[in-house]
């Protein structure tokens, strides 16, 4: 049985890191995760930094900024997976250059866990985000660094949990009124943190997401806004007022709102108010409809 990767985690103890963490040591990879000194003794990192140790995980000092460091801590694995932040998806240049000098690691997977941002259309601030991860896509490819992108969709914990409510980031989905994007018909993939994690680290040692896009899209998740506010209102047995924003008022509310609100809006508007679809007038045949004929 061969044995398995060993993997380094950048950006590990944050949001979508600690849950690719958790995978990975789970599915018994020697996981390395880079961190500063000043994070293992953070206060608000605690819980977290605990948790990875209970994992038995490795704790690699080190920063995305010190090039020295980051170059040993590469060395050290065969694999490296990025889950920074958003606002440092720019610097990941700097773990491309780090890739190049170690000369040892196998496949790269930037951080992305979101939409495809070559086919993704959005409006500011998302616009930019979106251009920032595909410039790091074609420096990837440019130098030749052998990768896997993981384009995971809405992730379940921050847009599922309230319903995708402008604004709210509630812990639970609404019970008396809801707002709903646009005509509330477009259709979008949410994926649990927990899911996106087990199968971004099944590809890790996959070939045949060598140099490939992974999508994950599970069928039963992908959901209309009026679908997915249907389905709850037959859960809790209670129907919900419905308030539709017209996508002028949404474009409105995102040049007002501050970070990182107005990104999320913006990410909102991208896949419920302007998701594009190819030939949108032809109609196909449901299984359904098809299964009709034999009757």
């Amino acid at each position: 049985m061969a044995s398995k990767s060993k993997i380094l985690i950048i950006g590990g103890t944050g949001y979508i890191g600690k849950f690719i963490v958790e995978a990975s040591a789970k599915a018994g990879h020697p996981t390395f995760v880079l961190v500063r000194e000043s994070t293992l003794s953070s206060a608000s990192r605690a819980k977290v930094v605990e948790n990875l140790k209970n994992l038995g995980v490795n704790f690699v000092i080190g920063d995305l900024y010190n090039h020295e460091s980051l170059v040993q801590a590469l060395k050290q694995v065969e694999v490296v997976i990025s889950t920074i932040a958003r606002h440092q998806l720019a610097d990941q240049d700097k773990i491309i250059s780090a890739i190049k000098e170690a000369g040892n690691i196998k496949r790269f997977f930037p951080s992305e866990f979101g939409t495809d941002v070559d086919r993704g259309h959005a409006v500011e601030p998302a616009k930019t985000a979106f251009a920032r991860k595909a410039k790091i896509r074609r420096a990837v490819e440019a130098e030749g660094i052998p990768y896997t992108y993981v384009s995971s969709n809405l992730l379940a914990g921050i847009y599922l949990a309230d319903l995708s409510q402008v604004g709210a980031m509630a812990a639970a989905p609404p019970t008396d009124k809801v707002v709903i994007l646009g005509d509330g018909n477009p259709k979008a993939i949410y994926v649990k943190e927990e899911d996106i994690a087990t199968y971004t680290i099944k590809a890790v040692d996959d070939l045949r997401a060598l140099n490939k896009i992974l999508y994950i899209r599970p069928y039963d998740n992908i959901y209309s806004s009026n679908n997915l506010v249907s389905l709850w209102e037959k859960k809790i047995g209670k129907t919900l007022e419905r308030i539709y924003l017209p996508e002028e008022q949404l474009l409105k509310d995102i040049q007002e709102a501050a970070a990182p609100v107005n990104v999320v809006l913006a990410i909102l508007h991208s896949a419920f108010v302007k998701a594009t679809e190819l030939y949108p007038n032809a109609r196909y045949t449901t299984v359904d409809e098809y299964l009709n004929q034999f009757l």
